[in-house]
């Protein structure tokens, strides 16, 4: 082999190894890239983007008043290190009505909840987002997502949103819990706080408060009434986190990170979902003509 040849192939070598280093050095956050390194990151991520859903309100006397957004961006942000995918700024426009009472709450109008989250997902889908992955950190929105996913079929578009919920905490090995219940800035969150934010946790603080269920509504367990959030815990703290520790927070955050890894890898191979949605779409046209 002559010197050219030699050249030429050490050319490629390191033309190739450069892209391979450029590729594994991406950042997966949106706002970190530059507009070449944005749309890198799209073909690596096969169009895969992921927004993580959080939102501002009081989390006991203890915790930040982002803990839900701090939450769900450190396991994101962990997952896509396993699974990668481009991971959408920081985003709390969601629901949270029964925390109005208290300070720091951001709560927004439904209507502008939904345009907003609609107008977010239709330009991630114009910047080649073709497949939308909303990662929800809050309880609050547990409803607002599955009613926004739903709405996804009121107009055709050449995208698939996906909502992957709260994480499944029911696995086995989880470290059992030291409190009897525990539903907001208790045990749980404030364990994972510890892992995801140590140096925002007061945990001195939290016998500040009472998060005991005060128990001032007296329903049917198969009446809803909007209220029955504050009526039960009006310091908008559910349990008891002075028995909050790391070892409890290391294993759900790694669990919740797996989880979402797990989601975004099986999003990535379907290619159901759009034909699906594609051909709904054509049938909602002509209902008449769909077979009875």
């Amino acid at each position: 082999m002559n010197s050219r040849c030699c050249l030429l192939v050490l050319a490629f070598v390191l033309s190739v190894t450069g892209r391979a280093v450029s590729q594994s050095t991406l950042s997966p956050e949106w706002e970190e890239l530059t507009g070449p390194d944005f749309v890198q990151a799209i073909h690596q991520s096969q169009g895969v983007c992921v927004l993580p859903f959080g939102i501002i309100e009081k989390h006991g006397p203890h915790l930040p008043l982002g803990t839900d957004l701090l939450d769900v961006r450190f396991a994101v942000l962990n997952a896509v290190k396993q699974e990668f995918a481009v991971v959408f700024p920081e985003y709390y426009f969601g629901q949270i009505f029964e925390a109005r009472q208290q300070p720091g709450t951001l709560a927004y109008s439904l209507s502008t909840q939904l345009t907003l989250l609609q107008e977010t997902v239709s330009e991630m889908a114009r910047n080649g987002c073709k497949k939308i992955v909303i990662v929800n950190g809050h309880g609050g929105n547990e409803s607002l997502l599955p009613l926004f996913g739903q709405s996804q079929l009121a107009s055709q578009r050449d995208y698939v949103v996906y909502v992957f919920g709260l994480p499944n905490q029911n696995v086995a090995g989880r470290p059992a819990l030291k409190t009897p219940y525990d539903m907001h800035a208790g045990e749980v969150e404030t364990s994972n706080m510890l892992i995801a934010r140590p140096d925002l946790v007061h945990q001195d603080r939290a016998g500040q408060q009472s998060g005991a269920d005060q128990h001032r509504l007296k329903l049917p367990d198969s009446v809803y009434t909007g209220i029955w959030w504050y009526a039960r815990f009006p310091n908008h703290y559910a349990g008891d986190a002075s028995a909050a520790n790391k070892e409890l927070g290391e294993f759900d955050q790694k669990e919740w990170s797996r989880q979402i890894a797990e989601a975004i890898k099986a999003i990535k191979a379907d290619d159901e979902s759009l034909k699906l949605q594609n051909q709904f779409f054509e049938d909602a046209r002509h209902p008449l003509d769909t077979k009875q």
